[in-house]
């Protein structure tokens, strides 16, 4: 029970970070959203959903192979950190420079012929989050949360005040509507015409900065890679590029796929890519079941790694399984019953038409959390290549699906695609787990409370009530509701939990 407080502490920490610093960034959603028309945002969305893709290639399942090594009873951990990180620099140079000079034909074929920038500004994006990944898996090794945590806020903010200050204030002081005469300064470097080429360059400047940062921490590094471990570090890590492919296209391909498979005129007073920005701005909702999700894997994956010699690991899983459920469950609820509210931060009413797809991402982004939960079995029993046929097959839905969807249902197809993919993953990764690796989850206590919170969700929709007030009290009242029967239902769990706690 120990080592699931220590779990929790490190997941706080992460989720800290995470949350502080996407809740700021979240913050410039308004600010997108009154600036840029959502055809410039669709813009944003579809290239950040290219960037999802190559972040995954980048890293080709390197940071998973280096916890596997790294903490492989006997092994060298520096001498596993040297060789995954001199793999990784090496790749990321010679992909992002193939990028880089063909920028050229890359916007032609994107539909963005002379905005070549953007895809060198990107190749080099790539660049620095590879090169960035795998001593940000060392932090998380070491259990290093605070020096990750400050690290990743570090980024989040020189990103927002770039963002702020290029596109709010260099654009105000530039039309004359504030501080005149800092004009001919600002005159000397912006440009009015680059518009969201600044989104992109703010996130280039951002992480740049943290390259001489992680430099500094990793003094020690030295460029090797260890002939006897590349073998095997490759065979390992090779399907869970697979997965990684397959996880982002179940995240992504809807948004790449959106801008050609709408039938003209789907939307009447939209084009496809006004289309695509109305559901990437809404796609931004589901921010906060996607941040405990991540903050979970960032401590959960050295977590799972650390105890699994452990006799009692099972019960651990199992145990750390049904706590995730209950807590994603929460989030699925609040959030979806207070969209009326969360809904204003998209500051243009144009981008709240699409509201409507923020449950069923809630809920896709919950499965994905229980896929991430289940997926540990293959990564502990050295199985790793049924991750390959569990994410092909994930992909293979996926575009099935959004090619079915999407002409008859818009974007809100591209959600419920994004749901059935996740879902379909997790039941099939739960079956070939129970065969391989047994833990004796809750199944059926932990899709009771999935299945309540739909149904409480759906009915509390259903209630329309136009005062404000009376309906915020509502909806806190079914959330208070909802935690109460959480403590009845689990209290003889949260009885241990608080009497280990006395004890430590």
């Amino acid at each position: 029970m120990s080592q699931l407080k220590r779990l929790v502490g490190d997941t706080a920490v992460y989720g800290l970070s995470s949350i502080i610093g996407r809740t700021l960034n979240y913050f410039l959603v308004p600010i997108y959203t009154s600036v840029f028309e959502p055809g410039a945002y669709g813009v944003i969305t579809e290239l950040y959903a290219y960037v999802a893709f190559f972040n995954v290639i980048y890293t080709y399942g390197l940071e998973t192979a280096f916890f596997r090594f790294a903490t492989a009873t006997g092994s060298q951990a520096d001498k596993v950190y040297n060789t995954a990180q001199s793999l990784v620099i090496l790749s990321s140079l010679i992909f992002s420079g193939l990028l880089y000079f063909l920028s050229p034909q890359i916007a032609v074929i994107l539909e963005y012929p002379g905005k070549e920038n953007l895809i060198r500004w990107l190749a080099l994006i790539l660049c620095t989050d590879a090169i960035l990944a795998i001593p940000y898996a060392k932090l998380r090794l070491e259990k290093k949360a605070w020096t990750f945590a400050t690290t990743k806020l570090l980024n989040i903010c020189l990103n927002i005040f770039l963002n702020l200050f290029f596109i709010v204030f260099c654009a105000s002081v530039f039309k004359g509507e504030f501080w005149p005469g800092f004009k001919p300064y600002i005159d000397w470097f912006y440009n009015p015409a680059w518009n969201i080429d600044y989104v992109i360059l703010a996130n280039l400047i951002a992480n740049s900065a943290l390259i001489p940062i992680f430099w500094y921490l990793n003094r020690s590094f030295t460029f090797s890679i260890d002939k006897q471990l590349l073998k095997p570090i490759l065979v390992y890590a090779y399907p869970l590029l697979f997965m990684g492919l397959a996880g982002v296209t179940n995240e992504m391909l809807s948004r790449v796929l959106l801008k050609y498979m709408l039938p003209e005129g789907f939307y009447p007073d939209k084009t496809k890519l006004a289309a695509l920005g109305v559901f990437g701005a809404c796609y931004k909702l589901a921010i906060f079941m996607n941040l405990a999700i991540q903050a979970f894997k960032y401590a959960a994956e050295p977590f799972f790694f650390s105890n699994s010699k452990d006799k009692n690991s099972p019960e651990l899983f199992a145990k750390v399984m049904h706590w995730f459920v209950i807590v994603c469950c929460f989030i699925l609820l609040a959030v979806s019953i207070n969209l009326d509210l969360i809904g204003l931060f998209l500051r243009n009413p144009e981008y709240r038409e699409g509201l409507n797809v923020v449950p069923i991402l809630l809920l896709a982004y919950l499965f994905l959390g229980v896929y991430y939960n289940l997926s540990i079995w293959f990564k502990l029993s050295d199985k790793t290549y049924y991750a390959t046929r569990i994410t092909v097959a994930g992909a293979v839905l996926t575009v099935v699906l959004n090619f079915l969807l999407i002409p008859v249902l818009g974007y809100f197809g591209s959600a419920l695609a994004t749901l059935g993919c996740y879902f379909a993953m997790s039941v099939m990764c739960f079956i070939l787990g129970q065969q391989y690796f047994f833990i004796p989850y809750k199944t059926a206590r932990d899709m009771g409370y999935i299945v309540g919170t739909i149904a409480v969700t759906y009915l509390v929709l259903q209630v329309n009530i136009t005062n404000q007030l009376l309906a915020t009290s509502f909806h806190i009242g079914v959330m208070l509701l909802f935690l109460a029967v959480v403590v009845f239902l689990e209290k003889d769990e949260l009885s241990k939990l608080s009497k280990i706690r006395k004890a430590g």
